[in-house]
């Protein structure tokens, strides 16, 4: 036994071969976007500042005040089977490592019990002087042991390839968690504008109507020519036009809200969420581009599979070198099942080499295939930062633009309100018709309506850059969920 002492040693400090796996470089960019935008914006009275931070915002979504926002983010986060099936992917994971780790980690021992008739002639064997004996009942009780020597590392890599699926799995549920979360936030504020637009562009077409009564009323007393009627006509039916589809988007961001929530669509009901009643979050953390590529989830996804792929080159390689297994066994072999537990008669112990010497060019083409993996997978990993890195830099300048449009849209509001104003004092006076009071109403009527496009819009790049940055909630990581 003294003479496998010096391998098991070598299994145990011997060196992994392939390489070993490094993260890569953090971008070296110190900003995410070519020119400086503006660190503050401010418009319809509530101003925005970007201030540089070390860490993403955790629990975002709660920036925008509104507690019944908050509600929807938590449900969704509870019962999403989105999440549920992330989860599961995890746990699966994970066991999956705890299996192979039982297999290669340690030994295999297994007890063995086994009965069968024989009869043996001793002539077949050369032996024909000996009286051939009758059937006989043999029992077999023995326990065997084995156990692969991991001298070149590939037990280590294969584990460590499945210690970074489990690592994928984990920051793709973090990803699904931020995905959701974000898709709640930006869907409830579509909703909220849906809701609103309808409503304007009802009362709007309600104006149109009554301006067309006034005009018909014209019309039949030679008033005005009959191209003024169908002209109103025309824009009263062109407003009632963007009625249905309005309704429609609405149905469908109630209906996408409820899925999102883990419920049916029939569930939906969400009329609390309004857009006025969603705070513009006064300050938005923006992290560095380094920052961004250790925080945000599926770049942290991106670089598990990449440490895989490195792990998997470990495997073909050591395949290429000898395989050493050593077993023993131990047992009691007896023509009567009561003498079997009264002493052991047989035992093995052996050391089994394989070294491949031909196998048609496979473990090298294996090799080369995993080499060419890795490769693929440093590819999808720089191309991931670089899909992340554009995101935040397309949000920062939608938001600068958010700002301006809404600057300008806000100072229309105002100026319609003002003209509403004056109309009435003058309709009051009798200086201007009743269908002149109306137009300004209908004009304000349509500058409230682009009004909360451009809102919605700003709400909705504020929700989607805190996403982009990829702020999640800790206590809400993978790691303290799968286990749910």
């Amino acid at each position: 036994m003294k003479r496998y002492v010096p391998l098991f040693a070598l299994a145990l400090c011997g060196c992994a071969v392939g390489p070993d796996f490094h993260a890569p470089a953090a971008p070296d960019v110190p900003s995410y976007t070519r020119e400086t935008l503006p660190a503050s914006t401010e418009a319809a009275g509530a101003a925005q500042s970007l201030v540089a931070a070390n860490h993403a915002l955790p629990v975002w979504w709660t920036q925008f005040q509104s507690d019944a926002l908050n509600r929807l983010v938590d449900t969704a986060l509870q019962h999403s089977p989105t999440l549920d099936e992330a989860r599961a992917k995890l746990v699966e994971a994970r066991e999956n490592y705890i299996a192979q780790a039982g297999a290669t980690e340690f030994p295999a021992i297994d007890a063995k019990l086994s009965g069968s008739r024989q009869k043996v002639d001793p002539a077949a064997f050369g032996i024909p002087n000996v009286p051939n004996t009758g059937p006989f009942t043999l029992f077999n009780a023995t326990v065997s042991v084995s156990y692969v020597l991991d001298i070149f590392g590939g037990n280590r890599r294969a584990l460590e390839a499945l210690l970074a699926q489990t690592g994928y799995q984990t920051y793709e549920l973090d990803a699904a968690r931020l995905t959701l979360a974000g898709n709640v936030v930006s869907t409830a504020i579509r909703r909220a504008s849906f809701q609103q637009q309808l409503a304007l562009t009802r009362q709007l077409a309600d104006a149109q109507a009554r301006q067309l009564t006034i005009i018909e009323g014209r019309y039949a007393a030679g008033g005005v020519a009959q191209l003024d009627v169908r002209t109103q006509r025309t824009l009263l039916a062109q407003t009632r036009a963007q009625i249905p589809p309005l309704a429609t988007q609405l149905a469908q961001a109630d209906h996408q809200l409820a899925i999102l929530l883990g419920a049916a669509p029939s569930q939906a009901d969400f009329d609390d969420i309004t857009l006025d009643a969603l705070h513009l979050p006064d300050t938005v953390p923006v992290t560095l581009p380094s920052t961004l590529a250790r925080e945000r989830p599926d770049i942290r996804a991106s670089e598990a599979l990449l440490h895989q792929a490195s792990a998997n080159v470990g495997v073909a390689t050591a395949n290429l070198y000898p395989q050493f297994v050593v077993s023993a066994g131990i047992g009691s072999e007896r023509t009567r099942i009561e003498d079997v537990v009264n002493g052991l008669n047989v035992w093995n112990i052996g050391l089994n080499l394989t070294q491949p010497i031909f196998r048609g060019g496979e473990l090298h083409a294996k090799k080369r295939a995993a080499e060419a993996a890795y490769d693929a997978a440093f590819a999808s990993y720089r191309q991931t930062v670089l899909l992340a890195l554009q995101q935040v830099a397309e949000t920062l300048h939608a938001l600068n633009d958010d700002a301006h449009a809404l600057q300008a849209r806000d100072e229309a509001d105002t100026e319609a309100q003002a003209s509403v104003k004056i109309a009435q004092a003058q309709y009051a006076a009798g200086g201007v018709s009743q269908f002149g009071l109306i137009d300004t109403q209908r004009q304000a009527l349509q500058t409230a309506l682009d009004r909360t496009r451009a809102q919605a819009a700003r709400l909705a790049d504020t929700a989607a850059l805190f996403q982009a940055l990829g702020g999640m909630t800790p206590e809400g990581s993978a790691e303290q969920t799968a286990g749910r």
